[in-house]
């Protein structure tokens, strides 16, 4: 299947090659590797066939690792055991090189550049957006923190659904900021935004008595934000950034991009591709407090609290009912990560199916990536985790290799 185009792409047959070859569709800028050596990425298949008959206990009965990766459009699926790895297949035409759409997976990518200017005092998460990007000064976000929008607590009017069956998706906020950067050509008329920026200075308060900091609403524009004050206080650009601080440091073995709107600047909300290996270094990264390929690239402490998080943060995650049981009893949303405090895990998720699932205490990472023929199939969403868990619980405590 090659004839998808910008009008068919996210939609079956079409988005299952299209999401490899977003850049063939869309404006991107380039997060080059450069001339670094490739960090060592250890494989020892000894026990993936173990790994892929684990059991474990879903809605229908017991099932395994490989009944969720056949059943679930999988692209592409890597387990590290100790930074080894002990599992690692491809699908549907993918390769270890290939680049995939990553979704939302791309913001824990922004939160770690946001983390590494507040250590060096760049960026003070407590002040306004308004202080770093003046446009925001007389828009909803005017009281709003950089903190604020890391956790997707600011008082914004912003709806994030996906489905087009029971909305009209002109008045859905998430369709329409994707439509800023081409990915919904349908939804384009005069009155579309022309870049990011304009989308989310567009938009409306909350109405009622909610207040910036006192709930959970996850909103992928807030994402946009942060990158926007990333750029404003360090006068670069964000895909720079990425790449200098982050990319070209873990040794990544491919380039990445992200899709950008007619200004240049990168969707860091949705629109980063990468390959599954590198995707899979990243998740080392954060089991390791953001220590990777010799080196200290994120912050220890900055991780070490997007881990930990708080109760008021907990407490606000636990009213939320889209994504209580998401993250288990003691869950939260943090510095633009999912996290789960009582396994200290960490986890980046996309919709469509991507997912890195990072468990320190278990020393395992778990990336899937995937081309699920809806973009919301939260049965399926719920079963990578729930395949995730098991393979850390199986793993733990035995080591990478027989």
């Amino acid at each position: 299947m090659t004839d998808y185009n910008v009008n068919n792409w996210l939609t079956p047959p079409y988005n299952r090659k299209a999401f490899q070859f977003v850049q063939t569709l869309f404006p991107t800028v380039c997060i080059s590797r450069g001339n670094e050596n490739t960090s060592t990425l250890e494989t020892s298949l000894d026990r993936q066939n173990e790994i892929l008959n684990i059991s474990y206990p879903f809605i229908a009965g017991a099932r395994t690792v490989n009944d969720f990766l056949e059943d679930t459009e999988t692209d592409a699926f890597i387990v590290l055991k100790d930074g080894i790895v002990v599992a690692e297949k491809y699908y549907n035409g993918m390769e270890p090189y290939s680049k995939h759409l990553m979704n939302s997976v791309s913001k824990t990518f922004c939160g770690m550049v946001a983390g590494i200017c507040i250590k060096n005092g760049v960026i003070d998460a407590s002040k306004k957006i308004s202080f770093y990007v003046p446009e925001f000064a007389n828009s909803a976000f005017r009281n709003a923190t950089v903190q604020h929008c890391l956790d997707f607590t600011a008082a914004v009017k912003y709806d994030e659904k996906y489905q087009d069956d029971d909305f009209n998706l002109l008045d859905e906020h998430f369709t329409r900021e994707t439509a800023v950067v081409g990915w919904r050509p349908d939804l384009v008329n005069s009155s579309t935004p022309k870049t990011l920026k304009d989308f989310a200075t567009s938009l409306k308060a909350i109405d009622g008595d909610h207040k910036d900091g006192d709930h959970f609403h996850y909103r992928t524009v807030m994402t946009n934000i942060v990158a926007m004050v990333i750029e404003s206080a360090t006068g670069k650009k964000f895909a720079e950034l990425l790449q200098d601080k982050i990319w070209r440091k873990m040794g990544c073995e491919q380039d990445a991009v992200v899709v950008v709107d007619s200004s240049g600047f990168p969707y860091m909300g949705a629109g980063m591709n990468a390959s599954a290996r590198d995707l899979a270094r990243f998740g080392q990264l954060l089991i390791n407090d953001g220590y990777y390929n010799g080196q200290q690239i994120v912050p220890s402490q900055f991780i070490k609290d997007t881990r930990n998080g708080n109760d008021t943060l907990r407490s606000h995650f636990k009213k939320n009912k889209k994504f209580a049981g998401l993250m288990g009893g003691n869950g939260h949303y943090h510095n633009q990560t999912w996290c789960d405090r009582d396994s200290a895990t960490l986890a980046c998720i996309g919709i469509y199916g991507q997912t890195i699932y990072a468990d320190q205490k278990a020393r395992v990472v778990v990336v899937k990536l995937s081309t699920h023929l809806g973009p919301a199939d939260t049965t399926k969403i719920s079963e990578a985790f729930f395949a995730s868990r098991a393979i850390c619980a199986h793993l733990k405590g035995t080591s990478a290799k027989l």
